[in-house]
């Protein structure tokens, strides 16, 4: 069964964020900090989400961003959406 890990959800918000010294960072207990917290606006959310099903072949909801406000969140479901698709 396919699923995204934290490494692999951190790779594609470093490249929504920009790759410069003052992108976000997902460090420590960041996982559950909402991503505006962390300094991901929702531009950079729509192409995380974008990249997330383009990597998993899954279809998310328009509204992603605002019902998985956290890392561990988007983690859970983008999981559980794996889970139901296996």
């Amino acid at each position: 069964m396919a699923r995204i890990t934290l490494d692999e959800l951190k790779d594609m918000l470093a490249k929504a964020g920009g790759e410069g010294a003052g992108a976000p960072r997902l460090d420590g207990d960041a996982v559950d900090t909402p991503f505006a917290d962390l300094g991901y606006d929702s531009l950079a959310m729509l192409e995380v989400t974008s990249m997330v099903e383009l990597a998993y072949d899954i279809s998310l909801d328009d509204d992603v961003a605002q019902t998985a406000e956290t890392p561990q969140a988007l983690l859970d479901l983008v999981n559980g959406l794996l889970a139901q698709a296996a």
